[in-house]
């Protein structure tokens, strides 16, 4: 009887393992596409419409308030598919104290002509209602962009307290522009990851970025031979850089962002080459710690390695998804190699997988949309739980 038990008693604990639900935060959004806290200690999430409105959810509900309507700065959106839009939200760390917090968009209604341009900057909270910012916005950095789509967006702050921002490669297919494409070429800041000190006016470059003092390469970057970093997270325990860097048309791939390292694209798409299609040098390219092909899924959505309370196994896990709605985890195995899993979560299968978010407590939330046609996109707010 006790072998019994025993038995009935481990296979519990693997189908817990591999299993998660999802509870409803926040319905009648449109296209949500980020999920932020604070850390100011009210427990207030801030979540970012595309088409430029933030709400904030404050003790479990939506307030009908929004604390910034920048509509007005963005393009009018396919609302079936777009990359455009406001992107990524931050708050500075001593928020609580000087009450700002930082936007990334992209759009080119200030500069009629151009293609595109990748928008960073500054608002301020209202000192008298935290809840309502206030409408004057410093651009803080430009980008131009010679296509549309590839944004990036994903925008935070490291433990010293810089500004992190994820840049797209500009657009199109293959990375085309220039010799040796965008992502490759250090003189321009699309396809990359930058860093700077937003304490200053407009901003200011650390002095240990990588390419601080080196010719013919941008002080602003921090990591680059991206295409598409979606969205990425710091862990707050190890402080790794993780990275879910959208595909061209065949694998996903999730990196480990270090200072100064070169990721490949467009000379390599996860694991396989790319451009050129055979004999890829291998030299001072970082491989991905996993990759998938389109028989999983068609756009990489970076989450967090979770550390909060409730969900005991899944700690020190990294936890992220495809758009497609499936949902993944990485656990790291004692040879700095990674094992993924597939989390057995129908609830997602028909939802579009926008973004993840973390509270306070660092647990863990999705923001998804419903494609139901153009300008009839329903978003939700879900937080992930056992």
């Amino acid at each position: 009887m006790k072998t019994i038990l025993l038995i009935i008693s481990i296979g519990i604990v693997c189908v817990a393992q591999n299993s998660l639900k999802i509870e409803l935060v926040a319905d009648k959004l449109i296209s949500p596409i980020g999920i932020v806290s604070a850390n100011d200690g009210t427990g207030r999430l801030f979540v970012q419409e595309q088409q430029g409105i933030i709400y904030i959810i404050d003790k479990g509900k939506l307030l009908s308030t929004p604390f910034l309507n920048m509509k007005y700065k963005i393009d009018d959106l396919n609302r079936q598919y777009d990359e455009k839009g406001l992107l990524g939200l931050a708050f500075h760390p001593k928020y609580k104290e000087n009450g700002r917090f930082f936007v990334y968009y992209s759009s080119n209604r200030d500069k009629p002509g151009q293609n595109h341009i990748a928008i960073l900057s500054e608002f301020k909270t209202d000192p008298k209602n935290p809840n309502k910012a206030l409408p004057a916005e410093k651009i803080i950095l430009t980008v131009d962009q010679p296509e549309w789509n590839h944004n990036g967006g994903q925008l935070l702050f490291d433990k010293d307290g810089m500004l992190m921002l994820g840049l797209g490669d500009g657009g199109s297919g293959g990375d085309p522009h220039g010799k040796i494409g965008n992502a490759q070429d250090l003189t321009n800041l699309l396809g990359k990851i930058i860093r700077i000190d937003i304490n200053s006016t407009p901003y200011a470059i650390p002095k240990d970025n990588p390419f601080v003092g080196k010719a013919d390469a941008k002080p602003e970057i921090w990591a680059y031979g991206l295409r598409n970093p979606w969205r990425f997270s710091i862990d707050n325990v190890t402080g790794m850089l993780i990275c879910g860097d959208v595909g061209q048309n065949k694998y996903e791939e999730v990196d480990i962002i270090e200072k100064g390292k070169n990721y490949g694209w467009r000379v390599w798409e996860g694991y396989h080459c790319f451009n050129p299609d055979k004999d890829c040098p291998e030299a001072d390219f970082v491989k991905p710690i996993t990759e998938y092909d389109r028989s999983e899924g068609s756009s990489v959505t970076g989450g967090y390695v979770y550390r909060g309370k409730n969900i005991d196994w899944l700690v020190g896990k990294y936890v992220f998804a495809d758009w497609k709605g499936q949902i993944f985890i990485l656990t790291p195995n004692e040879d700095k190699t990674w094992k993924r899993d597939a989390l057995n979560m129908p609830e997602v299968k028909n939802m579009n997988i926008n973004s993840f978010g973390e509270d306070e407590n660092k647990e863990l939330y999705i923001c998804v949309q419903s494609n139901n046609g153009p300008f009839q996109i329903t978003g939700k707010v879900y937080k992930i739980v056992k």
